[in-house]
């Protein structure tokens, strides 16, 4: 109830631009259900929202859920910048899965036809690595340079991170908790690195790590060299999680995934992961026959 509050005592603030009335939250929004889920709570609790959804990734029922809406069909960090300034935005947060492989296709700068902002981001800004953590670091920082704050949308919607416990009727066997305690260690390592946040294990042998392709890719990937079998997925946050970005999310999509490829356990993080629809993933993972257990810490 804090937390909300001071959403809330912030959105009181006037604005005499583009929404007048509580001040506004930028919202950029990519693929899946999480940037629904925090424009349904902001709607709920009064609070505008201008959303800025990447064109291809960005669901369009935003459009009929958020105060202003705009689509972003090309790198232009301009863009971005002036549609939430004319707004009145002075925090914005960022939601959604980001298919970051994207930008390694060929061409890609033709297609993608960036600003001369963007160009100079990419390009001229010094970083250490084209990773996960120095993108985003680097993209709140021009933000922050033109006075808008990054914020968590886990401030405005703290109930979609999973409670700790099994959630469905199945239970990992005994043989499937030591594929989740070796492939908790495996995927801590791997976030604290920086690579993804979740691997596949099978008798306690990795079949897959998450990289740049995403969750449900590996999760394809293990089930080609181990469908009938089963395997397990685990997924936990990164050991020094910035909550402003990458949360690891599942939802009923994961699920399907899981389902097809022949997996049979999903092990998440307790109280550091997004679940969303909740009620309806735990229900889809009991028709197929699906283990969720979320964990504070790898089982003994």
């Amino acid at each position: 109830m804090a937390v909300l509050s001071r959403w809330l005592s912030a959105a009181r603030k006037t604005s005499n631009r583009a929404i007048t009335g509580p001040h506004p939250i930028g919202l950029l929004a990519c693929a899946g259900r999480f940037p629904i889920a925090i424009a349904e709570k902001a709607r709920e609790c009064g609070i505008p929202i201008v959303c800025i959804g990447v064109a291809g990734m960005a669901d369009p029922a935003l459009k009929e859920i958020c105060t202003e809406f705009h689509w972003l069909r090309r790198a232009s960090l301009g863009f971005l910048m002036r549609t939430f300034q004319r707004s009145g935005v002075s925090r914005w947060t960022m939601a959604g899965k980001f298919h970051k492989q994207i930008i390694y296709h060929p061409w890609r700068w033709f297609q993608f036809i960036p600003d001369w902002r963007m160009v100079r981001f990419y390009f001229f800004r010094k970083r250490s690595a084209n990773n996960d953590d120095s993108l985003l670091l680097g993209l709140i920082s021009e933000f922050r340079s033109v006075g808008m704050e990054c914020v968590s949308a886990l401030d405005l919607c703290p109930e979609l991170l999973v409670r700790d416990g099994i959630l469905t009727r199945r239970r990992p066997t005994p043989s499937e908790d030591k594929d989740i305690a070796m492939g908790w260690h495996l995927a801590r390592e791997m976030g604290r690195l920086d690579v993804g946040q979740s691997v596949m294990i099978h008798e306690r042998a990795v079949l897959a790590v998450e990289a740049i392709e995403g969750t449900d890719r590996a999760i394809e990937r293990a089930g080609e060299l181990c469908s009938k079998s089963g395997f397990v997925v685990v997924k936990v946050a990164k050991p020094a999680q910035d909550r402003r970005f990458d949360v690891p999310t599942v939802g009923k999509q994961t699920i399907e995934t899981m389902h097809r490829a022949g997996a049979r356990v999903l092990a998440i993080e307790a109280g550091q992961t997004i679940l969303i629809d909740e009620a309806e993933t735990i229900a889809l993972a009991d028709r197929y026959g699906i283990a969720i257990t979320a964990l504070r810490a790898a089982p003994g």
